[in-house]
């Protein structure tokens, strides 16, 4: 059987549609919309297009969205100023720090900063302790995509053998909740796996195999478990084309499902920031 590719845009599409109304809905009650404040520091390639992308929902929408740029040579001291500032601005309802921040900077200071009721990406300690709890309104929005992808392809999730590649604070690490969560025997794999030469094996043994590492082709399109399904959320420049973790062209010949690259969980990762900015204000709002 042919495989299927998940387009994440398709879901996204819709995601944005329903933030709209509520946007909508909301702005009628309250007289404003919500606002969400994109912080960047430095310009870097790897960012500007998830800027672009952004700035597009957010209209799409009836968002309010606005970029801070601070100089990549910005200290850590400022832009920490710059995040106070916006926490404590009532007419700001959503802050997304834009990653990767230059070298001399701690991320994860800056994001712990952001109040967790302002938490654009859900990275805050207190979002993701309720991800662990399996009690979120607001996750991570790459992992989150994920569970979107994941959900629209039918699958009951109970039981299932699910192997993340890649054990990051954005995604593997609170995606491996959300997947145990719904019941999957959930296997994480990591850099020490694959220099104990055992990734391979945890790979061909995954129904459902999510790969977010950053590396072209770490995972060969051979491993893949004939009729798994398979998010690949890497993006990766070679040459003049945009690939993803996985070799796609030998992983299409075994998946059942697959996402592209692009297109798959990029789009989608953009709609839950939105939808995320919509909850924030909700519950600002409701006080």
């Amino acid at each position: 059987m042919p495989v299927k590719l998940l387009e994440g845009k398709i879901i996204a599409d819709q995601i944005i549609i329903a933030v709209g109304s509520g946007v909508k809905a909301l702005k009628a009650k309250y007289g404003r919309a919500p606002k969400l404040v994109a912080v960047q520091l430095g310009e870097n390639a790897s960012s500007a297009a998830y800027i672009k992308a952004q700035a597009k929902a957010a209209a799409s929408a009836g968002i309010v969205y606005e970029l801070k740029t601070l100089p990549g040579t910005c200290t850590q001291m400022k832009t920490q100023a710059l995040i106070d500032e916006l926490k404590n601005d009532d007419k700001v309802d959503a802050i997304i720090l834009q990653l990767p921040v230059p070298k001399g900077i701690d991320a994860n200071i800056l994001v712990n900063t952001i109040s967790a009721d302002k938490d654009a990406e859900g990275m805050h300690p207190q979002n993701l302790g309720k991800v662990l709890l399996g009690n979120n309104k607001i996750g991570p929005c790459t992992a989150t995509a994920v569970m979107e992808i994941l959900a629209s392809t039918g699958l009951d999730l109970y039981g299932k053998e699910a192997v993340v590649v890649g054990h990051s604070r954005i995604v593997g690490k609170p995606l491996s909740l959300m997947l145990l969560n719904k019941f999957a025997t959930t296997t994480v794999c990591h850099i020490a796996t694959a220099e104990r030469g055992v990734l391979k094996d945890h790979v061909s043994r995954a129904e459902v195999l999510v790969v977010a590492v950053g590396k072209a082709g770490v995972v060969k399109g051979d491993w893949v478990k004939e009729g798994a399904i398979v998010v690949d959320v890497g993006i990766n420049r070679v040459g003049d084309k945009l690939v993803g973790d996985v070799e796609f062209e030998g992983a299409a010949t075994r998946a059942s499902f697959i996402t592209p690259v692009p297109g798959g969980v990029g789009p989608l990762t953009t709609a839950i920031l939105m939808r995320n900015t919509l909850e924030l204000f909700k519950t600002r709002m409701q006080g």
